[in-house]
């Protein structure tokens, strides 16, 4: 059965610099290519940081240089590429993570969950849809950083096979304040879902003066590391993601059959 090979790419971002965050990023990955891996897992907003500047900092998606950017990178690397941009499209502004293919084309998932806390939920529109891609062989659920702490919203669904997805992805900028949560519930959403789950968080310190410890973690269906990087500097670091090891133990430990069913509706409350 197929392998997944994915790179976790943890690193400090430049606030509100997208054309140095772009240089670093190219810097940091050097030469790593088809021949290394076959996706390349960026962190929440690498353009700017989690910036709520989005009347200022948002791109038009039209011609969006970090997305154009994402897309030129997957094309010479040879590998999908994916991470979250603010863009504007529409008259509204979105939080939006990019899955950029080698062949030039995209797929789009716009965040559900806005941190209020933060005020995102007055400078970004809220996401409709779950999207899932597919990846050699792979079925992957993308996500972004607060989407983490609602379990519903993650779910597998119902189908025939009884599985929607193999993988959860999540790019987020999660600070260090709140480094358990992160670790838990990465954990939890990979146990409850028979997935792996790929979290892609950045380090460093915000313009805000938020401290981020990294703690990107690439874990099984069974709630263990196979990636676990629990330390404030960039890294890389690939590991593959194993189709017949995650079917062999859903067909040993059939928790999904025991699954409630329920519907998921699209809008919720603002």
């Amino acid at each position: 059965m197929s392998t997944l090979r994915t790179t976790l790419v943890q690193c400090d971002l430049r606030w509100e610099a997208p054309l140095d965050n772009c240089r670093m990023l190219e810097e940091l990955l050097g030469e790593l290519d088809a021949r290394d891996t076959d996706l390349i897992v960026l962190p929440e907003m690498f353009a700017t940081g989690f910036t709520m500047n989005s009347r200022e900092m948002a791109e038009p998606m039209a011609d969006s240089h970090s997305v154009a950017w994402l897309r030129e990178q997957a094309r010479q690397r040879d590998c999908v590429m994916t991470g979250s941009v603010a863009v504007v499209e529409a008259g509204e502004y979105y939080n939006r993570l990019i899955w950029a293919r080698p062949d030039g084309s995209l797929s789009h998932y716009d965040k559900r969950h806005l941190f209020r806390m933060a005020g995102e939920h007055e400078r970004y529109g809220m996401g409709e849809q779950r999207v899932v891609v597919e990846l050699n062989g792979f079925r992957l659920l993308l996500s972004v950083c607060y989407d983490l702490r609602f379990p519903v919203w993650l779910r597998q669904q119902p189908t025939p096979s009884g599985f929607e997805y193999d993988a959860l992805l999540c790019v987020a900028n999660w600070p260090a304040p709140r480094r358990h949560p992160w670790r838990t519930l990465l954990q939890a959403r990979a146990i409850e879902n028979l997935c792996y789950v790929v979290g892609v968080n950045r380090v460093g310190e915000d313009a805000k003066g938020l401290a981020y410890a990294g703690d990107s973690m690439l874990v099984d269906f069974k709630g263990e590391a196979l990636i676990d990087e629990p330390r404030d500097r960039p890294f890389l670091r690939t590991e593959h993601l194993e189709r017949q090891a995650l079917e062999d133990f859903r067909q040993a430990f059939p928790a999904w059959q025991d699954a409630d069913p329920f519907t998921l509706l699209n809008e919720i409350p603002r």
